[in-house]
């Protein structure tokens, strides 16, 4: 399936928390639609932090396009690696209905580019362990299991 994707709008907002609402993911613990909105122009006041949708491309629809995935892209600038940025990709989501379509796999496409033209060393993610069809999505499409990931509860 092709998809357009395009960075994110407040009007596409219900439909990512409906994305982070799914089993896996947030199991239906997710933001207000006004706390997404405030988190998304926050977004916006980094200088290369988006949140991006995969959506059908379908502007004849009384409905408009409909947003069957997304992932949000940081572009970190860096003091080592001598100023090289690096892009971190977080929060990749389709939906369960749309999943093995091919939409995820454009998404990471779309993420490599992004990072690419940001002339970054690398793009990392981290996944959760326990998501072992995502971690071979991930290594299906040439991503390699590299270093550890550590974290602390706050």
């Amino acid at each position: 399936m092709s998809v357009l994707i395009r960075e994110a709008t407040e009007h596409d907002l219900p439909a990512v928390l409906a994305l982070y609402a799914q089993p896996g993911m947030d199991d239906g613990h997710v933001l207000t639609l006004a706390e997404a909105k405030r988190l998304l122009a926050q977004f916006r006041q980094y200088p290369s932090y988006r949140l991006w949708v995969a959506c059908t491309d379908d502007s004849e629809s009384a409905n408009g396009s409909e947003v069957l995935g997304t992932y949000a892209l940081l572009i970190m600038h860096n003091l080592a690696h001598q100023g090289t940025p690096s892009a971190i990709v977080e929060d990749v989501v389709v939906s369960a209905d749309c999943q093995g379509q091919g939409i995820g796999q454009q998404m990471m496409q779309h993420a490599q580019q992004q990072a690419r033209a940001a002339a970054c060393y690398k793009l990392v993610l981290s996944s959760n362990q326990k998501r072992e069809r995502a971690h071979a999505f991930y290594e299906s499409l040439g991503f390699q299991r590299h270093g550890f990931s550590f974290v602390i509860g706050i």
